[in-house]
Parts: structure tokens; C-alpha cells; sequence
């Protein structure tokens, strides 16, 4: 069935799990400062990869530095390969939203069809780690993160029109933490309004979180069993997905992406031609490429830092 642009729009923002009404209205972009300058390989201006997609989201990057995506409504997971040229990895995958590859070169998957973590070997064999939480059927895991010790995830509830009308009510939308070799994830932060992205840093102790529902970004100290401690207000920012780079700045999403420092100055905004920005990571052979997953369209940017794993 044809529908307009105007019908298609809150769809798209639904199933990247972004309330984009509830972002702030646009402002007018600042210049960027030395040190956001310093970041960028070239002119800060997203490349278009493709536009073929419905909605694109959740990239992770593997070991070599081949880039992976979703498109949710189109049931699959895509690959970006080395050479630039783009695959399905995936196809049913279900609904996976965010991915995250674990140590072992596994891609974790938020399979939201049916409310489950996936775990997916490199032969594209899948491992069901969690389908509910107390006997209750998550509301749909949004974003992923592997931690020294297990894994964490949001699950915030966004109504799919996908799912079936016997589906359950929501539960609480919580950050959860599941410990290696256990099967029932323990609920570690419970007062935010609506939890989306997360990142963690590549030493294990800080956690991002972001909540965009209140607009609002936070950082965390991990402790010895997965707790979230010292809960301090990174910036007065949401983000539907995230990623740090190696000097720990923080790159959020929504309305095109902007770039904090680990202070959280605000170094630069890219703006990018696109409904809504979904996600990001860092790829290739260097890991200086930065791609973006946003709306019908996957983009990249040529930096001078690398990102994290």
C-alpha cells in the first residue's frame, strides 16, 4: 500500500524506539570548536553509503572492522565489508534492533519480535540468552552493551505494529544487567523514564546511559557485580544510540549527531540528511570511519580519531 511521507514518518520514528516529539526544537547549529574540528579526517559532512532501506539501526563492528546493521522493519541484518560492499547477513533476524559483538566474535543481538537477547556465531548460527525477565515477556531490548562480566541492556516499550494483539502487557522499563552463565537479568537502574541507548568504556568501568525520554544523558561506575553506582548527569541531552572514541568523547543521536567531551563540552554537530539519526559506530581496517545508521539511509565520515570495540 502507497502512503504519504507524512504517514510514514511517525512510523519510522516508532520502530527506531525514538520519541523524536520529545526532542527540543532544532537550534541553530554552532561552528565547530578547535578541538571538534581536530576530530574530523575532512569536511564534517556524512558520505551516503546507500539508501535502500526502511529504517536503518544498531551498526556494531567486528574484529576486523567490518561494520554490521539492522533494518527492522525490513527483518534483516546487513553487513558494511571492508571493500565497501553491502550483504545480508541476516534474513528473518527477529526484529533485531541494537547489536554489539562479545568478546568471542559473537554478535549480540536485541531481538525485538518476540522480546529476546540473541546471541549469533560468525556462521550466523543463533543462541536465545534471555526471553523474559521473572517469567514476564520483555518489552522489546533496546540497545546492548558487553560488559567484563555480562551483558547490559535497555528495554524501554515501544508498540510495534508488527506484534501480535495477544501480546503482553509492558512491564517496567528498566537497565538491565545479565551476569555470564546466568539465565535472569537483574533490573540496575529503575527511575529513569525512558532508557535507549548505552555504551560502555573499553576499560569496564563506566557505563553511558541514555534517557530520551527525559532528554537527558547519564554516566555511571560499574561495580564488582554489575551495579550501577555514582549516578551523575553527563548532559542535558537524549540519544536514541551511541559511541565513544579513544579519547572518550561521547557521540549521541536524534537530530543528526552531536559530539561531547568526557567533561561534557560540547566539541561539534554533524548534521545529517535524514528524518531521524538512529545509531553510530566505528569501522574499517583503522577504525577512523565513522557510520551512521539514519531513517532509509546508512552514511559515513572520515575521521582522524578511532573508535572503540
Amino acid at each position: 500500500m502507497r502512503i504519504s511521507c507524512s504517514q510514514l514518518l511517525p512510523a519510522l520514528l516508532l520502530l527506531s524506539g525514538a520519541a523524536r516529539a520529545q526532542a527540543p526544537a532544532s537550534q541553530p547549529t554552532p561552528p565547530l570548536s578547535a578541538a571538534g574540528q581536530a576530530l574530523f579526517a575532512s569536511a564534517p559532512v556524512p558520505q551516503l553509503v546507500a539508501k535502500q532501506f526502511a529504517f536503518t539501526e544498531g551498526p556494531a563492528v567486528d574484529r576486523q572492522g567490518n561494520i554490521f546493521f539492522t533494518d527492522q522493519p525490513n527483518d534483516k541484518i546487513w553487513k558494511y565489508d571492508l571493500d565497501g560492499k553491502l550483504s545480508v547477513f541476516m534474513s528473518p533476524s527477529g526484529r533485531a534492533n541494537g547489536l554489539y559483538f562479545d568478546k568471542k566474535g559473537n554478535l549480540l543481538a536485541c531481538a525485538d519480535a518476540e522480546g529476546q537477547l540473541w546471541s549469533i556465531a560468525p556462521n550466523g548460527q543463533k543462541k536465545v540468552l534471555l526471553s523474559n525477565v521473572a517469567g514476564q515477556q520483555l518489552n522489546g531490548p533496546n540497545d546492548v552493551w558487553a560488559g567484563p562480566g555480562g551483558l547490559y541492556f535497555t528495554d524501554p516499550y515501544y508498540k510495534r505494529d508488527y506484534w501480535p494483539a495477544t501480546r503482553p502487557a509492558p512491564i517496567a522499563e528498566n537497565v538491565y544487567y545479565l551476569a555470564a552463565g546466568t539465565t535472569q537479568p537483574v533490573a540496575v537502574e529503575t527511575t529513569l523514564k525512558k532508557p535507549n541507548g548505552l555504551i560502555g568504556t573499553p576499560d569496564g568501568r563506566t557505563l553511558y546511559v541514555a534517557d530520551i525520554g527525559a532528554n537527558k544523558t547519564y554516566r555511571y561506575r560499574l561495580g564488582p557485580r554489575g551495579e550501577l553506582l555514582d549516578k551523575q548527569l553527563f548532559v542535558e541531552q537524549g540519544s536514541d544510540g551511541m559511541t565513544l572514541d579513544e579519547r572518550g568523547n561521547v557521540y549521541l543521536t536524534g537530530q543528526g549527531v552531536t559530539i561531547y567531551s568526557p567533561a561534557g563540552q560540547r566539541l561539534a554537530h554533524l548534521d545529517v540528511p535524514a528524518a531521524w539519526t538512529a545509531n553510530l559506530c566505528f569501522g574499517g581496517r583503522d577504525m577512523r570511519t565513522l557510520f551512521i545508521t539514519a531513517s532509509e539511509a546508512v552514511f559515513t565520515v572520515p575521521m582522524r580519531v578511532r573508535g572503540i570495540r
